[in-house]
């Protein structure tokens, strides 16, 4: 995946800048034996998203268990530096050891990760927290050790997960309606070859450049998770949205291989229960916040539609084989590796609606 511009205010600072915070935080860590530091973009709010909310818990209950003696600092809201940036430095594990990226930052790291651009990839919360949180998953990310000196701890949604549309054209119900429609995509091949198949135009655009693309028409529209397009006012520049939850966004997050090598067995067990429960609590969050931010957006925008899972399904038949044409013969994905990841996911799926069904409806 190529990597894609976030948010303005999850930007990074000069790396000037970002080494008086590592600076004082390895002053404040004199105490301790371990110190591990943790880099997100995500503002430093317990509010208005789920990742930075998990990170205290985990700084907490790892504090606390360790009785102080490995010690962890956040810094949010990019003050560290750009995702790719904070990723190279998890990746030497000396100034800093941990940080969530998203799904296109991780592929520059573990091209792999691409796979997740999959359109329509899930149907519900329950089935990706499933598939992430699963032990296929997990193997699947031991790649990141060799690829990247990077230890793979769990994947958090990045803004809820489930992306909505927003145009100034029309509302959009059907496949149909995409037919003719500018939209702006991050800078990510796959999002053009999706949108494509879909029959709208793509017009790769890096995330400063969006808010003056739609005031200009230079694009139509655009689609994020509502919880950004709202928080980002997309109201302003257009007026229709609809939640197709074509795209799920994505935050793995990491620590240095090297570094957690390092440590003592009974805090590397320490660091990954409070990781695991950390992500537990922020699927809850993830989709709180979600669904106040839709019924938001049908506050705000002139029109909202909700797509029911019949046309999400026929949207999917297009964009599906054109997103596996481009991942196997433009970016060299192997066909089988696409496949087995696609079954396990359909797998995992089915599972969970079994589950349900034998335990709480018979």
């Amino acid at each position: 995946m190529t990597t894609t511009p976030r948010l303005p205010k999850r930007w990074g600072k000069p790396l000037a800048l970002a080494a008086l915070p590592l600076a004082l935080a390895a002053a404040q860590a004199q105490a301790q034996s371990y110190e591990m530091v943790i880099a997100t973009q995500l503002p430093e709010s317990l509010s208005n998203n789920e990742i930075y909310p998990a990170l205290v818990h985990f700084k907490n209950r790892v504090e606390a268990q360790t009785d102080g003696d490995l010690a962890v600092t956040l810094f949010g809201g990019g003050q560290l530096g750009s995702e790719v940036e904070n990723g190279t430095e998890v990746q030497g594990g000396r100034t800093l050891q941990s940080t969530i990226m998203s799904a296109g930052a991780m592929s520059s790291f573990y091209p792999d990760y691409q796979l997740v651009t999959a359109p329509f990839l899930f149907t519900s919360w329950r089935q990706a927290w499933a598939f992430f949180d699963g032990e296929w998953f997990a193997d699947f990310m031991t790649g990141t050790r060799e690829a990247a000196n990077m230890r793979y701890l769990g994947t958090f949604d990045d803004g809820g997960g489930f992306v909505a549309f927003t145009n100034n054209v029309r509302l959009i119900e059907t496949v149909e309606d995409l037919e003719g429609l500018n939209i702006r995509t991050e800078e990510n091949p796959a999002h053009v070859a999706i949108m494509r198949a879909l029959g709208a135009s793509a017009t790769p655009l890096p995330w400063g450049e969006l808010i003056t693309a739609l005031e200009t028409g230079l694009a139509d529209g655009q689609f994020n998770a509502p919880v950004l397009n709202t928080t980002f006012n997309f109201d302003a520049v257009t007026d229709y949205t609809t939640l197709t939850g074509h795209v799920y966004n994505s935050a793995p997050w990491v620590v240095s291989e090297s570094w957690y090598q390092a440590l003592p067995e009974e805090y590397q067990a320490v660091l990954v229960g409070a990781a695991r429960e950390a992500i537990e609590i922020s699927h809850g969050m993830s989709g709180a916040l979600a669904t106040a931010s839709w019924v938001e957006s049908c506050e705000r925008f002139e029109a909202c539609y909700l797509m029911p899972p019949a046309e999400r399904e026929r949207m999917a038949e297009i964009a599906r084989p054109a997103w596996q044409e481009w991942i196997v013969d433009d970016f060299g994905m192997e066909a089988g590796r696409v496949e087995a990841f696609l079954g396990e996911v359909e797998r995992v799926g089915r599972q969970v609606a079994e589950d349900d069904l034998r335990i709480y409806g018979q």
